[in-house]
C-alpha cells in the first residue's frame, strides 16, 4: 500500500508529465525563476488587496500624509510586479501583469456596492503607469540592445577590417564573436563553389575530434549545409533531439543549443557561422540579427580577402612575367629598344647598344633622329602613320640606320604601336642587323648577274658564229650539191639521187642551226624589243608544239635596257618550254601589264599542274632546275615570281618587276 505522501508525490508527478513538455519554451517558461517571483510577489499584493489588514498607527499616518488611504496604497503595490516584470523580462510581460491587475482591482471594486468615481480613476492611473513603466522598458531595452548591437557590429568590423589575409581575418572574427557573445564555442566554415562543399576555416572551443568530424559538410548536409542551401538561419534548443543535427560529433561534443546564420556577400551565400552552447538556451530573436549581421560583416570581409589574394597572386604572376620580359628583353640578340611619340628612347637593351655602337645609359638620352638619314626618317614617318591609322603594314620591313662610326647598317625591322588607355603613348622596335647578309646577297646578285652576262654574251657569240659561219658553210655546200647534181659530169642517176637527199638533210640541219641560233640570241630582241621577240617565241613554239599560244599586251608598250628585256625573255620563254615539254597543255597564254609602278608578266595554262612546293629552295631538290632558274634571274632586278598550280587545273606564273 502507497501511503498518503507517496500518493501526493505520485499524482503531483502525474500532473508534471501532464502539463509540462519535456521541451520548448513552455516548460523554460515554467522552469524560469524569475517568472515564479513576479508571480509571488503578485499573489502578495493580490492577498493583501483582498484581505483587509490592520496597519500600524505610524505607519497609517504616514500613509495620511502623503495623501494616500490604505486602498489606494494597496493598489500602488501592484506597480511592484509590474515593474519587476517589466525589467526582469523584454517589456510585453508587463503589459500582462498590468492586465492582470486591473482585472484583480476591477473585480474587487465592482464587488463593493456603488464603486466611487475616485476609486475608478486610480485604478485607471495605476494601469496607466504600469503600462508606461512596461512600454518604456521595453523601449529603453530595444535601444540598449540596438546600441549593444551597433557596438558590436563596429567592433567585429573594427576587428576584421584590421587585416587583409582570410585566416587572420577568421581567427580574428571568432574571438571577437566569442567576446561580444556569452557562447561555448564558434565556428566558420566557408563554401567551395566548384565541390559544392563547406569547409570549416575557423573554429573555437571545440576539441580536434569534433573538428576532424565535420570539417567537410555537403551543401545541404546537416544544420550548416542546410543554411549554405537555403540562405536562412537556423536554430535548435537541443542537439541531441532535433533531426536536423545529423553529425554524431556534434552529440558526442556535449553540444545542445546552436544558431547558424549565412555568411553572405553580394546577396550570395559565401559560408555559415556557427555559435554553440553546451547547455540549453533560448536565443533571443535580436541575438539571431546580430548574427547575421556579424555574418554579413565577415562576407565583406571574406569577399575582400579574396580580391586581395587575387589581386596578390596577380601581381606576383605579373612581376614574374615582367621578370622573364625583363631577362628575354635584356638578354635577347636582337636589338630592342622603345621610344616616346617625339622619339625619345626610353629603353633598350645591350644588343641595341651594340647595334648603335653606344652604351644603353647614352642611349637613354638620345633621339631615334640621330641615327636616320632622310631617306629612313621618311620611311620612318610612313610606317608611324600608317600605325597610327591601323593601316596594314609589311612586317619586317628593311630599314636603315647609322651608327656611332658613321657606317650605315641594314635592319630587318618590326614595329609596334604602344597604347595606354587606348591612347598612343610611344613605338617597340625589334630589329636584326642583316647588314652582312644583304651586302653578302648584294655580291651574290652581282656575281649572279655577271654569270649570266658572260652566259648571254657567250651565247650571243656562239648565235653570231652559228649564224654568220656555220650556216653560211652549210649554204655554200648545199649549192654546191646543186651544182653537181645539175651539171653533166657523167654521175649516174642513183648518185644524184643521194646528192638531193644529201641537201635536203644539210637545209634541215640549216634550220635546226637557225632556230638554236635563234634561242640561244633572238635578233628580234636586240632589234625590236621584248614584245615582238615574245610574240616571235610563242609563234615559234605553238608551230613545233602544236600548242595555241597567245599573247597579251595591257598598257603602254615602253622599252628597257637590253640586260632587263633579256631577263624577261629568258623567264617566259622557261616558262613557255616547261609547258611544251611537262604539262601536256592545249593552250597557254602569256600576259604582259605595263604599269607606272611596276611591270607584271603572266604565263598561264591548262595543262596537268603540279604539286607546288612551300619553299623555293625545295625546286632544285625536286629536279625542277628551270623553275629555279627562273626565280634567280628575277631576283637580279629585284622582282618576284608566285607559282599557283594544281593537278589537274593548269599552273599559272606571275613575274613582278619595279620597272
Amino acid at each position: 500500500m502507497m501511503s498518503p505522501e507517496g500518493r501526493v508525490l505520485s499524482s503531483l508527478n502525474w500532473l508534471w508529465k501532464r502539463f509540462v513538455p519535456e521541451s520548448g519554451w513552455w516548460r523554460s517558461f515554467i522552469l524560469n525563476p524569475r517568472v515564479w517571483l513576479v508571480v509571488v510577489i503578485f499573489v502578495a499584493v493580490t492577498v493583501v488587496h483582498y484581505y483587509s489588514f490592520t496597519y500600524p498607527v505610524s505607519f497609517a499616518d504616514f500613509l495620511m500624509k502623503l495623501g494616500l488611504s490604505p486602498s489606494t496604497f494597496e493598489r500602488a503595490l501592484y506597480l511592484i510586479p509590474i515593474t519587476l516584470a517589466s525589467f526582469m523580462f523584454f517589456g510585453w510581460e508587463g503589459l500582462a501583469v498590468t492586465l492582470a491587475a486591473l482585472i484583480c482591482m476591477l473585480s474587487i471594486v465592482f464587488r463593493a456596492p456603488g464603486p466611487s468615481v475616485g476609486v475608478l480613476v486610480e485604478i485607471g492611473v495605476i494601469a496607466v503607469v504600469g503600462c508606461l513603466v512596461a512600454l518604456g522598458v521595453r523601449w529603453f531595452r530595444m535601444e540598449s540592445q540596438q546600441r549593444l548591437r551597433l557596438v558590436a557590429l563596429n567592433y567585429v568590423s573594427n576587428v576584421v577590417s584590421q587585416s587583409l589575409e582570410l585566416g587572420q581575418i577568421l581567427e580574428s572574427s571568432i574571438d571577437s564573436i566569442l567576446e561580444v557573445m556569452d557562447i561555448d564555442a564558434a565556428l566558420i566554415f566557408l563554401l567551395d563553389r566548384e565541390t559544392r562543399e563547406l569547409h570549416l576555416r575557423a573554429h573555437k572551443g571545440v576539441s580536434d575530434e569534433f573538428v576532424a568530424g565535420v570539417d567537410r559538410l555537403k551543401v545541404g548536409e546537416g544544420l550548416n549545409g542546410m543554411v549554405a542551401l537555403t540562405g536562412m538561419p537556423a536554430l535548435v534548443r537541443d542537439a541531441s533531439r532535433d533531426p536536423r543535427v545529423t553529425k554524431s560529433a556534434v552529440r558526442r561534443e556535449g553540444i545542445h543549443s546552436q544558431v547558424v546564420v549565412p555568411i553572405k556577400s553580394k546577396g550570395k551565400v559565401v559560408g555559415t557561422l556557427c555559435v554553440a552552447m553546451r547547455r540549453q538556451r533560448k536565443f533571443l530573436p535580436e541575438e539571431v540579427e546580430l548574427l547575421v549581421a556579424i555574418g554579413g560583416q565577415i562576407g565583406m570581409a571574406v569577399e575582400n580577402a579574396n580580391l586581395y589574394e587575387e589581386q596578390r597572386k596577380f601581381i606576383e604572376k605579373l612581376q614574374a612575367s615582367e621578370e622573364r620580359f625583363r631577362q628575354i628583353f635584356e638578354n635577347a640578340h636582337d636589338a630592342i629598344w622603345v621610344h616616346d611619340m617625339e622619339g625619345n628612347i626610353i629603353s633598350a637593351n645591350e644588343a641595341a647598344a651594340r647595334l648603335t655602337g653606344y652604351d644603353v645609359g647614352t642611349l637613354l638620352r638620345m633621339n631615334v633622329k640621330t641615327f636616320l638619314n632622310d631617306e629612313s626618317l621618311d620611311l620612318a614617318r610612313d610606317i608611324r602613320r600608317r600605325l597610327l591609322s591601323n593601316e596594314p603594314v609589311v612586317q619586317p620591313y628593311e630599314q636603315k640606320l647609322i651608327t656611332k662610326t658613321g657606317a650605315e647598317a641594314i635592319l630587318k625591322l618590326t614595329t609596334n604601336l604602344i597604347t595606354s588607355g587606348g591612347r598612343p603613348v610611344g613605338f617597340q622596335h625589334i630589329a636584326r642587323d642583316v647588314t652582312r647578309e644583304k651586302r653578302l646577297q648584294e655580291s651574290l646578285r652581282y656575281y649572279l648577274g655577271q654569270i649570266t652576262k658572260a652566259q648571254e654574251e657567250e651565247r650571243k657569240r656562239i648565235a653570231r658564229e652559228l649564224h654568220d659561219e656555220t650556216i653560211q658553210a652549210l649554204v655554200v655546200l648545199t649549192r654546191q650539191i646543186d651544182e653537181i647534181v645539175s651539171g653533166d659530169r657523167g654521175i649516174s642517176e642513183y648518185k644524184k639521187i643521194l646528192l638531193e637527199n644529201l641537201r635536203d638533210q644539210i637545209e634541215s640541219i640549216i634550220k635546226d642551226v637557225r632556230r638554236l641560233s635563234q634561242d640561244l640570241r633572238p635578233p628580234a630582241l636586240d632589234t625590236l624589243g621584248l614584245i615582238p621577240a615574245l610574240e616571235g617565241l610563242a609563234s615559234d613554239i605553238e608551230k613545233h608544239s602544236g600548242i595555241n599560244i597567245n599573247v597579251t599586251v595591257r598598257g603602254a608598250v615602253r622599252r628597257f635596257p637590253s640586260e632587263v628585256e633579256l631577263i624577261l625573255f629568258r623567264i617566259v620563254q622557261e616558262a613557255l618550254r616547261n609547258v611544251w615539254r611537262h604539262s601536256s597543255a592545249t593552250y597557254a597564254e602569256v600576259v604582259v601589264e605595263f604599269d607606272t609602278a611596276e611591270t607584271k608578266i603572266t604565263i598561264r595554262d591548262d595543262g596537268r599542274g603540279f604539286e607546288v612546293p612551300d619553299i623555293v629552295g625545295d625546286l632544285l631538290k625536286d629536279g625542277r632546275m628551270g623553275l629555279a632558274g627562273m626565280q634567280e634571274r628575277i631576283q637580279l632586278l629585284n622582282g618576284s615570281l608566285s607559282i599557283e598550280s594544281q593537278r589537274g587545273m593548269g599552273t599559272t606564273i606571275v613575274v613582278k618587276a619595279p620597272l
